[in-house]
């Protein structure tokens, strides 16, 4: 596979990071410290490039029908100016994707897929427009994302956004978009985010990324701004209890099973929706998920975390598998996600994950594990 680089590459070379593959691209993993980053976000702000995602404008008299039959959302109730999180299933309601859908006229809706399934969701979107009134364009290849996340986010937009828009910016409600002004461009700001903070992503051409970074670092000096790499989005998100495509979810999987049955407009819906049979079914057989497991919380009550693939267990027995894993910074202590049997879902169900041969004590709990101070 051909290596992708965002138009940011340069910045993130100047500022030392280092890199890893993700979905294809070199991204920036960490500057300096991931732990820091990580506090930084939660405590300040830290800047991200999400240049890697996908980005598909779905635009025609048609648009709000043909998004309701290809994902499994209705999307056509969604508010001019709103978002939607949504997921893109196949037929056998297996998971193709989780995604953001923003609305962004009667007959215009930006759809943005995860890093590595750009490629597929923008393909399966095409092929599913057959017979729909609409055009499907694929932009992700012309198009960079930013997102400064954090307390202090807003206060640093504010600095760049000029007078006259502070208030789109500072009304601005989460799951919701906007434009504004900034280096003389009108760009697409987003309040949405996968860190459990405050926040914002902006949509830039790739000719223009560079100058916008640069304005972010610069307006950051003074509010404790920090670049942030995938190493820490990856704690923060974990600590949010968000899920991330190919470890909670696959299309192996279904929404049900991953918690997120009302996120599939089964009854607020009529007509048929790519993968809507499957789906009635398995809600209707009252399984609906992977070997009859469901997505769980665990919270570590020991200070050893567990990780990927390592074993869930009751009394000696495997019920269950970690998806991801770690020790929560901001909490202090380990934390994982975790697919058990249904039997042992309810918060309060002690377990022990498998940690190289020695069983460390865990304790189902509702998601999130973090929830910020509003």
């Amino acid at each position: 596979m051909t290596e992708k680089y965002t138009a940011l590459y340069a910045e993130h070379e100047k500022l030392g990071a280092s890199f890893t593959d993700f979905g294809g691209w070199q991204m920036p993993l960490k500057y300096g410290s991931e732990l820091a980053e990580h506090h930084a976000v939660r405590k300040t702000a830290g800047l991200f490039d999400l240049s890697h995602m996908g980005e598909v404008w779905v635009e025609g008299p048609g648009a709000g029908a043909f998004l309701d039959y290809a994902l499994v959302g209705k999307l056509s109730a969604v508010v001019e100016g709103k978002a939607k999180y949504s997921l893109i299933c196949a037929e056998d309601g297996g998971i193709i994707d989780d995604l953001i859908v923003y609305r962004r006229g009667e007959e215009k809706f930006l759809v943005v897929p995860n890093a590595g399934n750009a490629v597929v969701v923008a393909g399966e979107l095409a092929a599913r427009a057959e017979g729909f009134d609409v055009t499907v364009t694929d932009a992700s290849a012309e198009t960079s994302l930013i997102a400064v996340q954090g307390p202090n986010a807003q206060t640093i937009l504010l600095t760049l956004v000029p007078e006259d828009e502070h208030a789109a910016v500072t009304e601005l409600k989460y799951y919701a978009s906007v434009e504004v002004t900034i280096n003389g461009d009108k760009l697409l700001l987003a309040r949405t985010g996968y860190t459990g903070e405050d926040g914002f992503e902006i949509f830039v051409d790739n000719a223009s990324a560079a100058a916008l970074w640069q304005a972010l670092m610069a307006a950051g000096e003074g509010h404790e701004l920090v670049p942030a790499g995938l190493a820490c989005r990856d704690s923060l998100r974990l600590e949010a209890g968000m899920p991330l495509y190919g470890n909670e979810l696959s299309r192996e999987g279904t929404p049900f099973a991953a918690g997120l049955g009302p996120v599939v407009a089964l009854k607020s819906k009529d007509g048929d929706f790519v993968g809507r049979a499957s789906l009635e079914a398995a809600k209707e057989s009252g399984d609906g998920a992977t070997a009859g497991r469901r997505l769980v919380g665990l919270k570590g009550l020991g200070r050893r975390a567990g990780r990927s693939h390592y074993t869930v267990m009751k009394d000696g027995v495997v019920v269950g598998e970690v998806t991801s894993g770690q020790p929560s910074p901001t909490l202090g202590f380990p934390v994982a996600l975790a697919y058990v049997d249904v039997a042992y879902t309810e918060p309060g169900t002690a377990l022990d994950i498998d940690l190289r041969g020695k069983a460390e004590p865990f304790e189902v709990v509702a998601l999130p594990f973090y929830k910020r101070e509003r």
